[in-house]
């Protein structure tokens, strides 16, 4: 890639002086060369100096038989710098107490990656081709917007 088309402040910040192109990805690499994409860097939750990858909570949510879709976005915290916020989507006909969501995450997760607020909600906001816009969904949460159902 040479350049954003129009844009020279998006190529600025995207492709440094020498030529390499910076997505925001997070990733690893393990010890048989396989790659695994952990989340984005500007989705990054830093709680109390960790650093929490929404993506991981959202893989453990979808697996629960309740949970038709899910994002994980950080929130501010006074204390400690962002928690860990959860927007599920049910499926249809499913309802679950935010403790039972708690309870099958801790079984699952480090205690410092559960997430520490539940949102319940019928949709998120998405853009054209259906990704979901965490900045919007974090700027509703923060906003107190009237369909979002904190539990």
């Amino acid at each position: 890639m040479i350049g954003y088309f129009n844009n020279p402040q998006a190529t600025d910040a995207a492709i440094d002086k020498e030529g390499w192109l910076h997505t925001g990805d997070i990733g690893s690499m393990d010890e048989h060369g396989y790659c695994r994409v952990l989340g984005r860097l500007r989705d990054m939750i830093i709680r109390g100096g960790e650093n929490i990858y929404p993506r991981e909570i959202e893989d453990v949510l979808f697996t629960h038989p309740a949970v038709a879709s899910v994002a994980v976005v950080g929130l501010p915290d006074p204390d400690w710098g962002e928690t860990v916020a959860a927007c599920v989507i049910l499926r249809e006909g499913q309802q679950i107490e935010p403790a039972a969501l708690e309870a099958f995450c801790r079984a699952r997760l480090a205690g410092f990656k559960v997430p520490r607020s539940w949102h319940f909600l019928d949709s998120f906001p998405q853009t054209a081709s259906g990704k979901i816009q965490k900045f919007a969904l974090r700027d509703q949460l923060l906003g107190g917007a009237r369909d979002v159902e904190e539990a």
